[in-house]
C-alpha cells in the first residue's frame, strides 16, 4: 500500500497546477478499491484535495502555505482530461461582454458532461449540463455572445445588440451566422438582427 501511495504522489508532483488525478489513471498499481482507498487516505492527510467524486488535485505550495488550484486551471485541465466542453456560464459571459454589471457570486460553468459540483478548497464550482448549442463556439467571443444572449432571454436580448455590435469582429459575426441554424428560433432571429442590423 505504501508503494501505491508513493507512486501516486510521484505522479502528482510532476503535474502542472490544477491537473486532476483520477482513480482510473492508477489502476495499473492495484485494484480500483485499493486505488480509491489510497487517494482517500492522501486527501485525509492533506496531501491531495478531493475536488469531487473520483477527482483529486494536488494543493499548490506557496510561501504562505498550501492553497487550492485556481478554478480556471482546474476546469481547463478537467475538460482536457475528460474530453468535455466546459465554458463559463451565461451570467459570466454577459458580465465579461459588459452587458451587465452583476458579478456572479458562485462560479458556474456549463458542460457537455454531467452536472456536478467541484470543491477547490473553500471555493465551490458548479458544472451544469447545457444543451449542445450553448457550447458550440466554446470559449471564443462568439460563444460568449451566444451564452450571454441565452442568459438574457428573448425579452432582454435585443436591448444588448448595440453593445455587442461595437465589440464583435467580422470573423465573430460570421461564426455566429454560420451556426445560427442550431439555435432556438428566438435566438437565431436575434443573431440575424445582430449581424445584419
Amino acid at each position: 500500500m505504501e508503494r501505491m501511495t508513493e507512486s501516486i504522489m510521484q505522479v502528482a508532483t510532476t503535474l502542472p497546477e490544477g491537473v486532476p488525478l483520477a482513480a482510473k489513471g492508477f489502476l495499473h498499481l492495484g485494484s480500483r478499491a485499493a486505488v480509491d482507498q489510497t487517494l482517500s487516505r492522501l486527501a485525509a492527510r492533506g496531501e491531495l484535495i478531493r475536488a469531487g467524486r473520483g477527482i483529486y488535485m494536488r494543493p499548490v505550495q506557496t510561501r504562505f502555505g498550501p492553497r487550492s488550484p485556481s478554478a480556471e486551471q482546474a476546469i481547463e485541465a478537467l475538460a482536457a482530461q475528460r474530453g468535455e466542453t466546459i465554458v463559463p456560464s451565461g451570467a459570466s459571459a454577459a458580465n465579461a461582454l459588459g452587458l451587465t454589471t452583476q458579478v456572479p457570486v458562485q462560479s458556474v460553468y456549463l458542460t457537455s458532461g454531467r452536472s456536478r459540483v467541484l470543491s477547490l478548497g473553500r471555493q465551490v464550482v458548479e458544472l451544469r449540463h447545457a444543451p449542445r448549442w450553448q457550447l458550440t463556439l466554446g470559449n471564443k467571443t462568439s460563444g460568449q455572445v451566444v451564452r450571454a444572449l441565452a442568459w438574457l432571454g428573448p425579452e432582454q436580448a435585443t436591448g444588448a445588440l448595440p453593445i455587442l455590435r461595437s465589440k464583435l469582429t467580422d470573423t465573430a459575426k460570421m461564426e455566429l451566422i454560420t451556426v445560427a441554424p442550431q439555435f432556438p428560433t428566438w435566438l437565431a432571429r436575434v443573431i440575424g438582427k445582430l449581424v445584419h442590423g
